[in-house]
């Protein structure tokens, strides 16, 4: 079995209150999970309005599906519109 954690600093540099933040995070972390089958959330970062870190966790049998999951998962992020990924980093459990 294995496990990989990932995580993700983002900077979402047009949100300008709490509430544009959730507009963009809620629907991109709900794509996440439906998309990779992953648990995916928020951990750090909830209070400001320009900063979020979120973290994903999948487990598979076959460590290079995860590896194809990782690399889509890190593609998605780079390429919405809405943010900049400013740190990444994946572990393997």
């Amino acid at each position: 079995m294995h496990i990989l954690l990932i995580q993700a600093e983002l900077h979402l540099p047009m949100s300008h209150s709490l509430k544009e933040k959730r507009g963009v995070l809620k629907p991109l972390l709900h794509e996440l999970r439906r998309d990779f089958n992953l648990s995916v959330s928020e951990v750090e970062a909830s209070n400001h309005w320009q900063s979020a870190v979120v973290a994903a966790v999948g487990v598979s049998g076959l460590r290079r599906s995860l590896e194809r999951l990782e690399r889509d998962f890190l593609h998605r992020l780079e390429t919405n519109g809405s943010l900049q990924v400013v740190h990444y980093a994946a572990q393997w459990l």
